[in-house]
């Protein structure tokens, strides 16, 4: 496969969008911490935390992977630049391997999220009083 300047740069709109889904939900799991830091009255508030300490760890994974592969895009047009194909080649591989790890991650953490909810729920179900289902 030919790798030219435009290949690794149409990769730089996604990576953005993805770098900026994360620090959304990161910015959202922090109102969600403090607001159960507020809250210690409810047995479930542990589980929650705990699972809150999982989710704040994939996410900076998540953002850490992210800018990496973005580094490396931005790495490999230099290579192409100076005409350093070969190295170019697998800088960008590096790039789409961090991509995928960062992508893997997301799933990871939405995955840890619903366990969240579910806790969340089941809680809520347990002060009225009404039966559980798991779905």
């Amino acid at each position: 496969m030919e790798l030219d300047i435009t290949t690794p740069a149409m990769l730089f709109p996604a990576i953005s969008l993805l770098l900026l889904a994360f620090t959304q939900r990161f910015l959202a799991l922090s109102s969600l911490t403090r607001q159960f830091s507020q809250n210690h009255e409810h047995s479930a508030v542990m589980l929650q935390i705990q699972n809150f300490r999982k989710r704040i760890r994939l996410i900076r994974w998540m953002q850490e992977a992210g800018v990496l592969s973005f580094f490396f895009c931005v790495l490999t047009m230099l290579f192409i630049y100076t005409d350093y194909m070969w190295i170019a080649n697998w800088v960008f591989g590096l790039s789409l391997v961090l991509l995928l790890i960062a992508l893997t991650l997301s799933v990871r953490e939405i995955h840890i999220s619903m366990e969240a909810l579910n806790v969340h729920l089941n809680q809520v179900l347990t002060e009225r009083k009404l039966p559980k289902t798991d779905d």
